[in-house]
Order: C-alpha cells, then structure tokens, then sequence
C-alpha cells in the first residue's frame, strides 16, 4: 500500500506538470486542465500494467489528451443539450423571422440529420470531424493533437464526407 503511494507520487512528480500542459493545450481552462489530470494520472497509474514498454511518455500523453479530448466533448454535449433544450421552450413563433414556420422546422430536422449521421461516424472520423467542424481546430492542431500526420486529418475529413454524402443519399432513397 505505501509502496503504491510512493510510486503513484514519483508519477505525479515526474509528469504531472507535463501532462498538465498537454491537457491545458486541448482545454484552454486552467480548473478544467487540473481536474482532467488528475483524473489521467489516475487511470495512467491504474493502467500501468497493460503497460507495453515502448515510449512510455506518448502512451502517458495519449492517455491524457484522449481524456481531455472525451471531456471537452462531454462538455460540448451538455452545451448543446441545454441550447436544443432552450430552442425547445421558445415558441416557434418567436425565432420565425423572415423565414415561415415550416422553414424553422425543416431547417431544425435538418441540423439534426447531421448531427445524427455525425454521431454515427465511425470514431477515428468522427473525432477529427468535430475537432475541425465543431471545435474549429486547423488541420496543424488536430495533427499535434491526435498525433497523427496532417495528410491522414486531410484523408479523415474527406473520407468522414464520404460516407455522410452517402448516408444521406441512401436515406433520401429509402
């Protein structure tokens, strides 16, 4: 037991204040980036026996930045449940405009189309997808991010419309 604390803490010591960086880097919120760490650090420590030896310092940090990147989309997902909530409760009237009602309400399913079909992306695609359409990443920081080459964000982006085009095809068909 002592022992584990003492090597939870050499942990903590040696790469804590790295993997605070790398998490701050996704998150851009100091409270958000120490909650976060602590959590990788914790779930690094508890998966260290899966451990295969080889570059232990990019398997830390993809641990990190992948649990930065889960709680940012959490947190998106709250964002937007709140807003489609409140879209809900304001009468339809209201947010009309110009545009008649039967043109809020296609316009509405339609956002909800994509959003679905988003969601039904296969996740290697779907994370690049959201970090540059959602989160307005450049290819370069989707790259750094994933640690992945900027010609393979270029292929997932192109592949990702890909397969929406013909999701919506086959829908529209059926």
């Amino acid at each position: 037991m002592a022992g584990d604390r003492e090597a939870f803490r050499e942990l903590v010591d040696r790469y804590g204040r790295y993997l605070f960086q790398a998490v701050y880097g996704v998150l851009h919120s100091v409270k958000d980036a120490e909650d976060v760490t602590q959590e990788a650090l914790i779930n690094i420590f508890a998966a260290l026996p899966q451990y295969r030896h080889q570059g232990f310092k990019s398997w830390i940090t993809r641990i990190a930045v992948n649990k930065a990147i889960d709680y940012k989309r959490s947190k998106e997902r709250k964002k937007e449940q709140l807003t489609s909530d409140w879209e809900e409760l304001e009468p339809v009237a209201a947010r009309v405009g110009p545009n008649t009602v039967e043109d809020t309400l296609l316009e509405r399913e339609k956002r909800e189309r994509v959003r679905n079909y988003v969601d039904q992306l296969p996740e290697h695609y779907r994370d690049v997808v959201y970090a540059f359409y959602i989160e307005e990443k450049s290819y370069q920081q989707i790259a750094q991010e994933q640690q992945i080459a900027l010609k393979t964000v270029e292929s997932k982006l192109y592949r990702a419309k890909q397969y929406l085009r013909k999701a919506w095809k086959e829908e529209d068909r059926g």
